[in-house]
């Protein structure tokens, strides 16, 4: 029934659009009108320009208009296909999307950077806002399909119960399993190696060795200070709390699930069963130690209100002893930290992060609505985006810019084939650097293209190369939760149910290590959970989990 729906509601805005009541209508300036561009054997570049239009994000505080990009600059070339873009600021993206897929007045043709989740692809599929794309994959998108035929497992997560598919994913394969580079996520944990050599001590291995590291770093501030320079406070341990966060460092509690996914707070144990890792006994272990770390002064008292940039800030002035984060060079550098393995405390345990075992993966990325006029030749340019010479162009930055820096060399590989070889980043923020270049968008990159497309960027491989060697042994989990598409019901309970649950354990875990955690605050604590149908949730992820397992 959406299907047709969908289709009813793309006539409609169809003709709406032919009668000239919409804006923006995705026709050039000059050459040929989108709609009478045959999509029968189409090859780019087209021989008339054509205008297009997209709606796209992009980081604050960088390059606002897209085609001022030099990757968009090439596509126009090489395509002949101009975009007239609608342009987002990644700080108002939230608000302003929601509006303008609200307002058909306001619709382009398609989103490039939606990274919409389950519950607004259902939302605007039965609104008939959006397409389902299934046959212009087949049709009209080779490079893509070509990457679902290789692996099939990609299609499918990007499939809904009736078998449609409403967005364009983002793939990025780095590792696989319990190597794969995103099993921890941005509570990667590292320990400033220069204060510990200065201090004659070594990495600790143990949670208490661990607070025993934090009370010499706060202990011996002053002589920290005078002998690397450091101006304004030594903060012994930072943090955002519930983002960049300790959770990692809580997993030896306990049974050692330690609570790594704070979006859902959930956990796949060995005998296949999901459960909260919020209401385990570990996590009211491991908190109740980190209460203990806050209230000695280990912890910075504004790791609950800071944002990024203020933790940010105070790393570039060399102040923190521990943080936590993707990549420490965004945060201070390479040279003075080094990654802190799990630490043992009942037991010995990294939780991998739910959906990791896939690589990285985003089933929304990119959706193709329902103003479109012709959606095969739009999905026959966003193609262009899984084009493996492409793909990681548009993930991390291209070559031949005319600015300081270029992300990449053109180069050649073992074949004598173009290849993309990733520059040195010397002192350069790895993400200040591919905001100022990439474009985001669909995209995907193989593991197989590495070496022969492009190579593994640095920053990338050494954290493949610390997880293996600092994390991977101790992911004793033999599963994680998969990428599941539900169907809008149980979307929509999940959903409901989240708005007030996860609101409730993120407050709290902030609250208990202010305030800690009494045996009648954990109580009161748990019966709130459940008032909040923490059963029903876990149902819910069982069913989907098994169903998956099959």
């Amino acid at each position: 029934m959406r299907k047709e729906k969908t289709k009813f509601m793309a006539a409609a805005l169809a003709l709406t659009v032919s009668a000239g009541a919409l804006m923006g209508c995705g026709k050039a300036s000059s050459g040929s009108d989108i709609a009478s561009v045959s999509t029968d054997n189409l090859s780019f570049p087209l021989q008339e320009k054509v205008t297009i239009t997209g709606t796209i994000s992009y980081p604050s505080g960088t390059e606002s208009e897209p085609n001022n990009r030099t990757i968009f600059k090439r596509l126009e070339e090489e395509t002949n296909v101009h975009v007239d873009w609608t342009a987002i600021s990644s700080d108002q993206w939230g608000d302003k999307i929601q509006l303008n897929m609200a307002n058909k007045n306001a619709l382009t043709d398609f989103v490039f950077n939606a990274s919409f989740g389950n519950s607004d692809l259902i939302r605007y599929a039965d609104q008939g806002v959006i397409i389902s794309l299934e046959d212009y994959i087949d049709n009209n998108m080779p490079n893509l399909k070509g990457v679902f035929d290789k692996y099939p497992e990609y299609r499918t997560m990007c499939t809904d119960s009736e078998g449609h598919i409403w967005a364009l994913p983002w793939i990025e394969q780095l590792g696989s399993n319990k190597t794969a580079i995103q099993t921890v996520g941005n509570n990667f944990t590292y320990i400033n190696k220069k204060w510990l050599d200065f201090l004659g001590l070594s990495t600790p291995t143990t949670v208490d060795e661990f607070e025993q590291v934090l009370k010499a770093f706060k202990d011996h501030a002053s002589e920290l200070q005078a002998e690397f320079g450091i101006e304004g406070d030594i903060i012994p341990m930072s943090c955002i709390m519930n983002d960049q966060d300790p959770s990692l460092l809580i997993n030896g509690f306990g049974e050692g699930y330690g609570d790594n996914d704070i979006g859902q707070h959930i956990a796949v144990t060995n005998d296949k069963k999901v459960i909260c890792t919020a209401t385990q006994e570990g996590f009211k272990s491991g908190f109740r130690w980190l209460h203990k770390l806050y209230e000695e002064g280990l912890i910075d008292p504004e790791c609950f209100t800071q944002d990024w940039s203020t933790y940010v800030a105070k790393g570039k002035s060399h102040r923190y002893g521990v943080c936590f984060t993707w990549d420490v060079a965004n945060i201070d550098n390479l040279q003075d930290f080094v990654p802190l393995a799990a630490l043992q405390a009942d037991t010995k345990n990294v939780t991998p992060l739910n959906s990791s075992f896939t690589s990285g993966f985003d089933r929304g990325r990119c959706v193709v609505t329902a103003k479109c006029e012709n959606p095969a030749l739009v999905c026959a340019w966003l193609d262009k985006m899984y084009d493996p010479f492409q793909s990681p162009q548009n993930n991390w930055g291209t070559y031949g810019e005319d600015d300081e820096f270029d992300i990449f060399e053109l180069s050649t590989n073992d074949q004598g084939e173009k290849m993309l070889k990733h520059a040195a980043l010397g002192d350069a923020s790895p993400v200040e650097v591919r905001e100022a270049e990439c474009v985001g968008g669909p995209l995907a990159i193989l593991d197989e293209y590495y070496g022969k497309y492009v190579t593994c960027p640095d920053d990338a491989q050494y954290r493949l190369d610390w997880i293996k060697e600092y994390y991977t042994n101790d992911m004793h989990n033999e599963y994680v939760y998969p990428n599941v598409f539900m169907t809008a019901e149980d979307t929509e309970k999940l959903t409901s149910i989240q708005q007030d649950l996860i609101t409730y354990i993120n407050s709290s875990r902030s609250k208990f290590v202010m305030d800690g955690l009494s045996d009648a605050d954990w109580e009161a604590y748990l019966n709130q959970v459940n008032a909040y149908g923490i059963d029903e949730y876990l149902a819910i992820y069982q069913k989907y989990f098994d169903e998956f397992y099959k």
